[in-house]
């Protein structure tokens, strides 16, 4: 699992004392529940800093495969490798792209301004490949969110998929359908402002066309597992205390 963080890798422990020093990690829980830090991603981060921009670290999206695991860590804009001896490397990382500015900014009409990709979730494709899921940063636009073919090797991403919003998690089921989870699929803006966290599943069929799956009934959604049977595992209400859900979907 990632242990999230959120800036400044260097800062850690000023803003949150020695406990700090645990943040921006990947860490092992065993069966009865015994957990351990392992790999520090922030502070590789500091030290290679991928992107060659601010030094920024928040693991998010994990994907376990024999021998390594590969992390999206949306703070970063990277995709990452942990080797099963432990060493780091970068796959990918995900560039700003330009954008309009919302009006509330009051800049001339035209005006664009940078958005960081904000990579959070991973998933293997039929292909073999990494598929990664991008939340975006401000102004968080709707429709602005695509999913990146990674090379199972690394190397530049490609879009995939485009058109999405907030995406939190990705995961493909049996039939190679990719379904995209979106944490506010109205915006960020609206859920943070309006309180308006409605999500939305939707799947992306190999031949491109697209559903949204149990309208509706998704609030704030954070993750999504898909069974062997095609069966839907969704986590609900995911950023409210004491309201979480699991919802298991058939369709």
């Amino acid at each position: 699992m990632t242990i999230g963080f959120g800036g400044d890798p260097a800062s850690r422990t000023v803003d949150f004392g020695p406990e700090g020093a645990s943040l921006a990690h990947l860490a092992r829980m065993n069966a009865s529940g015994n957990w351990n830090l392992q790999q520090d991603l922030g502070a590789y981060e500091a030290e290679v800093n991928p992107t060659g921009d601010e030094e920024d670290s928040n693991p998010y999206g994990i994907l376990a495969l024999s021998g390594k695991e590969i992390v999206a860590d949306a703070g970063a804009n990277a995709l990452n490798q942990v080797n099963a001896n432990g060493a780091i490397s970068n796959l990918a990382v995900f560039p700003d792209r330009m954008v309009d500015a919302p009006p509330f900014l009051e800049l001339p009409p035209g005006t664009q301004i940078p958005m960081d990709a904000v990579p959070t979730s991973v998933a293997l494709g039929p292909d073999g490949n990494y598929y990664v899921g991008q939340l975006t940063g401000f102004p968080f636009p709707v429709g602005g969110a695509n999913i990146y073919r990674v090379p199972a090797q690394g190397g530049t991403p490609e879009v995939y998929a485009g058109g999405f919003t907030a995406v939190v998690d990705v995961a493909f089921g049996p039939d190679g359908s990719l379904y995209v989870l979106e944490l506010a699929k109205n915006g960020l803006f609206d859920a943070f402002v309006f309180n308006d966290w409605t999500g939305a599943l939707i799947r992306v069929a190999p031949d491109g066309t697209r559903t949204e799956i149990g309208e509706g009934a998704l609030y704030a959604p954070g993750g999504v597992a898909v069974a062997s049977d095609g069966t839907l595992y969704v986590t609900n209400n995911s950023i409210f205390s004491g309201s979480g859900q699991v919802l298991r979907i058939s369709h």
